[in-house]
């Protein structure tokens, strides 16, 4: 048999990396440099985890070795438990840390670190394995239907818990939804304990629920509810009729209850709910085993409930997710898809999210003089009601902005329908121009949203002020509308407030003098560019910080 190849021999192939959930992924080593972090622009992009930069760290190969090298991360790169300072050789037994991850060599066998080596089956002599100190035993043999005839039985009869968890362990190891859960769980406990009766009840926001029983009329002392619940005790009441306190309860003699076990339904050091049995007579009298084995049952039927649950919320999130893909496919739809050729006029636009989908709106009404209307709006908020108030602002806009004139008188009466429609806590900042591309003259409304740039052609900026009050707040809001010229070589810039809010680590905001001197800088470049020099400068200013909001920009140039 061909002996197993060496660490230091074997040639790395994938690389291993593991998340704090246990979940793993083999990344092939299929190219020179491979390069992590929260930024999508990465080969191994984990936008989620906060503990690492956008651009993390990489790994890159130099010659017939690897090298790990950190790129500045904010957090720093462990290799081996020590900071990663410049690039070092990363080696089979080599263990990177980054972040919420765990990274290591894979060979095309898919083992990491751990040597075959330390594991020699050796020969034994048969009678070893024959050994009167041997015993031997099947699951089958434990659980099975010949189990009655099995040599092992007569331990079984003298051990009927381990039957007991057994089985609840082969019947909640599967997954179950919450509901048959509960039934499965309950069942199992009756079954252990041979009970009458019995209720599993789960606390959903302090108040206990009733999720599966087995009888009805169940009266359960206050007492016995509040240490099973609050000091974590398993209860034992062998005969009711012993008790003073319980053997006055009207319930428990209209039952005729004799015997019962009340037990947490605890994971670690958090209980979840509780478990009911009883018993009407004392044929068979419930005991200390009893007790125990269904304080254990409950432990591993809590956890299973918890793993159930967090299975359903994972499942509703995979679903939800999905759904805002969906959505942001739709909103995207919604955006222009393309500049629009207008002579004499260079105009292009972006926008980047901060969530799946959005609240920022930007659009283009053409008119059939030659005239175009460019327009940006914000919708306070983020995520899903955002999108859905900023689908119904566009509606709106397309409708009333059918021709270019009169744009004060049009902003109040899109101002009374939004304050109409748009709930208490949410309003709407939106900024709209009509532009001739022949003569430059530029018409203007502003409702609250941040001042456009007008980049002049000597470098300096003017700001685009007055209008009114944002959408939303005042439905009987008076506006105004103003005139401006562009001349050939000013470039126009509409933002909303993600691009000048965005803050570095030290909180310090992006500003719109920054805006304003970055665009002063590249005036003479097409429009396109502009708008992907605000975003890259935006990016670089947050130093990796989490975008926390929509970022949209359109630039307007005459040419």
């Amino acid at each position: 048999m061909a002996s197993t190849p060496s660490i230091a021999s074997r040639i790395p192939t994938e690389l291993l990396v593991r998340g704090t959930d246990g979940k793993t992924i083999l990344v092939p080593l299929d190219r020179d440099r491979i390069t992590l972090g929260r930024s999508s622009a990465c080969e191994l992009a984990y936008p989620d985890d906060s503990g690492l930069s956008r651009h993390h760290m990489s790994f890159e190969r130099t010659g017939d070795a690897w090298q790990v090298q950190d790129l500045g991360s904010k957090n720093g790169t462990l290799l081996n438990g020590k900071l990663l300072e410049q690039p070092t050789v990363f080696g089979w037994r080599d263990q990177v840390v980054a972040g919420r991850l765990t990274i290591e060599f894979a060979g095309n066998d898919h083992t990491a670190t751990v040597p075959r080596e330390n594991v020699v089956f050796v020969e034994a002599p048969e009678a070893a394995n024959k050994s009167t100190t041997t015993v031997a035993a099947s699951l089958e043999s434990l659980i099975g239907p010949t189990a009655a005839n099995d040599l092992n039985q007569s331990m079984i009869q003298v051990n009927p818990q381990m039957q007991a968890l057994i089985r609840a362990g082969r019947e909640l190891v599967g997954y179950r939804p919450l509901n048959e859960l509960f039934e499965v769980i309950m069942d199992l406990a009756m079954g252990a304990v041979l009970a009458a009766r019995g209720v599993l009840m789960t606390l959903e926001n302090d108040e206990l629920l009733v999720r599966a029983a087995r009888g009805a009329g169940f009266k359960i002392s206050k007492t016995v509810r509040d240490r099973v619940l609050k000091e974590k005790t398993s209860i034992l009441v062998r005969d009711t009729q012993l008790d003073q306190a319980l053997r006055e309860q009207q319930s428990i003699v209209q039952n005729k209850v004799r015997g019962m076990i009340a037990v947490p339904l605890q994971t670690n050091d958090r209980v979840i709910g509780l478990i009911y049995v009883d018993t009407p007579d004392l044929i068979r009298e419930f005991t200390r085993e009893d007790l125990g084995l269904l304080t254990v049952m409950a432990n591993v039927a809590a956890i299973r409930i918890e793993h159930a649950r967090l299975n359903e919320i994972e499942v509703a999130e995979r679903a939800m997710a999905q759904e805002l893909e969906q959505a942001a496919h739709i909103q995207m739809g919604l955006l222009p898809s393309e500049s629009p050729d207008v002579s004499g006029m260079d105009i292009a636009a972006g926008t980047l999210p901060c969530r799946t989908v959005g609240g920022d709106y930007y659009d283009y009404l053409p008119f059939p003089d030659g005239r175009i209307g460019v327009l940006i709006g914000d919708v306070a908020g983020k995520g899903m009601p955002a999108s859905l108030l900023m689908t119904s602002l566009q509606a709106r806009v397309k409708v009333l902005f059918e021709d270019g004139d009169d744009l004060a008188n049009k902003m109040v009466r899109l101002n009374k329908h939004t304050a109409a429609n748009c709930p208490n806590n949410r309003f709407i900042t939106f900024f709209m121009t009509i532009v001739d591309p022949k003569t430059g003259e530029l018409n203007y409304t502003n409702a609250g949203h941040n001042p456009p740039l007008l980049v002049r052609k000597d470098g300096s900026v003017e700001q685009l002020k007055g209008g009114g009050i944002i959408l939303g707040i005042v439905p009987f809001a008076k506006y105004q509308d103003f005139r401006i010229r562009m001349e050939p070589g000013d470039t126009l810039v509409l933002y909303s407030d993600g691009v000048t809010e965005a803050a570095n680590p030290a909180d310090v905001d992006f500003g719109e003098d920054r805006l304003g001197e970055l665009v002063a800088s590249m005036r003479g470049r097409p429009a396109s560019e502009v708008v992907a020099a605000v975003q890259a400068a935006v990016a670089n200013f947050s130093e990796g910080a989490p975008q926390a909001d929509d970022i949209t920009v359109v630039v307007m140039r005459r040419l």
